[in-house]
């Protein structure tokens, strides 16, 4: 055990990083920094480093702006190879004020010298009772006008539990890839807004194979967030459920200029489960363009009344949502609404319509035990049979209930999506036979009509 900091320095070359972690067996040896550092592990300005298989902690005698890990670049320039694996991080009280301190995070900053990171890699972690956030990016080259994002980030097969606000966000990327991870019990101490797994300010984010569950409030409080100034964000492959403020969020804040933000648009939200989530499914909020929503399965549990589809104001209304294929399972009470007010808790007062959102489109969705807009062509409003709906549990591998039993009506009867991604949430091929089933679960029955194209 180390009391105090870890900041090891210097640079490892390209092909000959530098290696950090233990050895011969063993428990994890434990950096603890008592409260004494800002930062219980610290890389400044360094590049090819990797640094795995050690347990942080930073607890001190008051809350104070602290991290597990944190790498930081500032008037550096681009920062290479930066790995952060099978680390073991808890009991980080930092501060609810900040965003970027408890877990683990990347800052890149620099006045003289645009800095970000290249190839930046942080995964199979362990993250426990930190505050405020798990895992968080920050960079003040966020607006458009400055942009210089970080590239080739990766966050995979990280196991988040307990945390004060976010879970996992990713901030000024392009092709940021977020994927295999669990948060659990997101947004547990903070006042401010936080999302389970979310990106907000990057462009061609994937966010796809998590599971985020119990995240708590409606400030935000969805499992999932399209955040503001990024354009074509995929959600797909994810498992999403009891989180209080819903699936997810979709949003811009429409107060700012081309110079700052670039809106959210071409947001694409397939092939994903979300079963008991609270308060709202689907919060799409302020002048969002062009998303794209399809293909998805939501359940909503008899003991829940939900605003399934929820439009909200945020300095103007979105535009062009479209949505084909999903399938709204209500065994509870759930609606399409939009917002007409927001109390300081986060929670919505609703009510039935579109407000002045404009051209959302609807096509072969299933709506059972939910009005269905009148202006969905292709709609089914019968029981959709899927094997066993509301049975799944923790992990990905109970939702096996949501596949289609062989007499569903959602069978080869969806509408044909162009560039799909190829396969369902299981991995079953999609189009299969030149068909497509409505929900997050395809066949590979051939026997049955085949699919009407949409090209989209």
């Amino acid at each position: 055990m180390w009391q105090g900091q870890l900041w090891p320095k210097g640079s490892g070359v390209e092909g000959k990083p530098i290696t950090v972690g233990m050895y011969g067996g063993g428990v994890k040896p434990v950096i603890n920094g008592g409260g004494m550092f800002e930062d219980a592990v610290l890389l400044k300005n360094q590049e090819y480093w990797e640094i795995e298989g050690l347990e942080i902690t930073n607890t001190g005698p008051q809350r104070a702006e602290r991290r597990g890990v944190h790498v930081a670049l500032e008037n550096y320039g681009e920062g290479h190879h930066i790995y952060l694996r099978w680390l073991t991080i808890h009991d980080v009280n930092g501060v609810d004020n900040v965003k970027p301190n408890g877990g683990i995070h990347y800052t890149s900053v620099g006045d003289k010298k645009p800095s970000r990171f290249v190839d930046l890699r942080i995964e199979n972690n362990d993250i426990y009772h930190v505050d405020r956030s798990g895992i968080f990016g920050w960079s003040d080259r966020w607006e458009r006008s400055k942009w210089y994002a970080s590239l080739d980030v990766v966050v995979r097969g990280n196991q988040l539990q307990d945390i004060g606000g976010d879970g996992i966000v990713v901030v000024a990327t392009d092709g940021a890839l977020v994927e295999h991870n669990v948060v659990a019990h997101a947004n547990q101490r903070s006042e401010g807004y936080n999302v389970a797994i979310w990106a907000w300010s990057a462009d061609n984010t994937a966010i796809q194979y998590n599971e985020a569950y119990g995240t708590k409030g409606q400030r935000d409080g969805e499992g999932f967030d399209s955040d503001w100034n990024s354009r074509n964000t995929v959600i797909q492959y994810n498992y999403s459920h009891d989180n209080d403020g819903g699936f997810l969020l979709i949003c811009n804040e429409g107060g700012h200029n081309s110079l700052e933000s670039a809106g959210n648009t071409g947001t694409v939200v397939r092939y994903n489960i979300s079963q008991n989530d609270r308060t709202r499914g689907i919060n799409i909020a302020g002048p969002v363009k062009d998303s794209l929503i399809y293909n998805n399965t939501i359940y909503v549990g008899p003991e829940y009344a939900v605003d399934l589809l929820l439009f909200s104001d945020w300095h103007g209304w979105s535009e062009s949502s479209r949505f084909y294929n999903n399938i709204f399972y209500a065994a509870g009470t759930a609606r399409f609404s939009y917002a007409i007010s927001r109390a300081s808790d986060g929670a919505y007062v609703s009510t039935r319509g579109f407000g002045e959102s404009k051209d959302n489109l609807f096509d072969a969705n299933v709506y059972y035990g939910i009005e269905a807009p009148g202006s969905d062509p292709h709609a089914l409003t019968v029981d959709p049979k899927p094997v066993a709906p509301g049975q799944g549990s923790i992990g990905r591998l109970s939702l096996s209930g949501y596949r289609l039993l062989p007499a569903s009506p959602a069978k080869k009867t969806g509408i044909l999506i162009e560039k799909s991604g190829g396969h369902d949430f299981w991995g079953n091929r999609e189009p299969s036979c030149d068909a497509t089933d409505r929900g997050a679960s395809q066949s590979d029955d051939c026997n049955s009509a085949r699919s009407e194209p949409r090209q989209d």
